[in-house]
């Protein structure tokens, strides 16, 4: 079984100790290609140094929406630059994240950033690997709607010129939000990430939601070190973990864990242009 991990922050402190013997598990595993996605520029150069010293594991580079105070112009100078490495295969982690932010200012500021990075994407050809996460309170929904309509008018202006991204705009990492957000998204051209949520005993909306998704638009991320899957749950994650999430999709869409390993390493080959694993 071939399996893709598309989200990992290998790169993380947590991993100093033991990170050969992650990998090492990782293959193990039949994990054939890992994508570590930064959250700042000191995180895309951890993960460019690591995708130097390992040839299973590539980069995203981007900075991360709770990041975005910091963003300075030459900042992005510096992200364009990392942006054109040979084993840079997406801009992310970029976004929005309503949940830490409440001021009107501060969103528009997300907002902002998030479309100067998308623009990055389209100027180096590389998907957009996207955070989206709502708040809890009334306002419930509105960075969907926030993320939505920058993305029809971004996609809609990659159409116009032609760009190779068409159809493979990026991924909605850990995908959290409704079945229509999600159909709207696939209809622009984007992936769905799934990651270890879906194996927690009360997570039936989630399991829902991917029951009414097609499995060409499914990838498979652990978000390592979060989010760990049944039954490791409560221990640090790490993309060897990745097989539960294929096997729980495996369940719902009653289809064998090869046949969702294989399809989902293939959607990631597309995704990101680099060799299909063998």
């Amino acid at each position: 079984m071939r399996l893709t991990d598309t989200h990992c922050h290998l790169d993380m402190q947590r991993y100093d100790a033991d990170r050969k013997p992650v990998l090492k598990r990782a293959s193990e595993a039949g994990v054939g290609r890992i994508l570590i996605p930064a959250l700042d520029l000191d995180s895309a150069r951890r993960s460019l140094a690591l995708t130097e010293e390992h040839p299973i594991v590539y980069a995203a580079v981007g900075v991360h929406p709770t990041e975005i105070p910091n963003l300075t112009r030459s900042d992005m100078v510096v992200l364009q630059r990392l942006a054109t490495a040979e084993k840079v295969v997406a801009i992310g982690e970029i976004g929005l994240d309503y949940y830490w932010v409440t001021e009107k200012a501060r969103r528009l500021e997300q907002q902002a950033a998030l479309r100067r990075q998308l623009e990055l994407a389209e100027e180096c050809e590389r998907p957009a690997m996207l955070h989206l996460r709502e708040t809890d309170d009334r306002d419930q929904g509105a960075c969907s709607d926030d993320m939505l309509r920058i993305l029809q008018d971004w996609v809609g202006g990659l159409h116009s010129r032609g760009s190779s991204l068409s159809g493979r705009a990026g991924v909605l990492h850990s995908f959290a939000g409704t079945l229509e957000t999600a159909r709207l998204a696939i209809d622009l051209g984007f992936y769905i990430g799934i990651t270890g949520p879906i194996t927690y005993p009360n997570a039936e909306k989630r399991r829902e939601l991917v029951g009414q998704l097609p499995l060409e638009r499914l990838l498979l991320e652990t978000d390592s070190p979060f989010l760990t899957p049944q039954p490791h749950r409560g221990q640090r994650n790490e993309p060897a973990f990745v097989a539960h999430i294929a096997d729980r999709i495996a369940r719902i869409q009653s289809r064998t864990p090869i046949e969702v390993a294989e399809a989902t390493a293939g959607n990631a080959a597309r995704l990101f242009t680099w060799e299909d694993p063998v």
